[in-house]
């Protein structure tokens, strides 16, 4: 399950911004889990609370978005919606999709208390 480990970089990564920027509590973690980035939302936002307490994210309000996919078709050169990887072009039926969007795992914001 490597959700855990991507749940441990998102708590290292909101310890480090609470020391360089001096607050204590995270009252609400919002995240983006793009429907191509390999992220099981159900499993990181478990593995997510599972690691919260005595952390900066203890008692906080974790939100995931989930951007649906984007791609490049490179048969009919348009930019089409991708719900997986592997899907046809909806537009040519082409499998030479570039995907372009909704691959990444990142933290969108956090609010904070001192």
């Amino acid at each position: 399950m490597h959700e855990a480990s991507l749940a441990g970089g998102v708590l290292r990564l909101v310890e480090q911004t609470a020391q360089r920027e001096r607050f204590s509590r995270v009252a609400r973690l919002r995240l983006e889990a793009g429907a191509l980035a390999g992220v099981e939302v159900r499993a990181l936002r478990f593995a997510l609370e599972a690691i919260a307490p005595g952390t900066v994210l203890e008692g906080a309000v974790i939100d995931i978005d989930q951007p649906p996919g984007q791609a490049w078709c490179m048969d009919c050169s348009m930019t089409v919606a991708m719900a997986q990887r592997g899907d046809a072009c909806p537009h040519c039926g082409g499998y030479r999709l570039q995907p372009t969007g909704g691959t990444e795992l990142r933290v969108v914001d956090l609010m904070v208390n001192d």
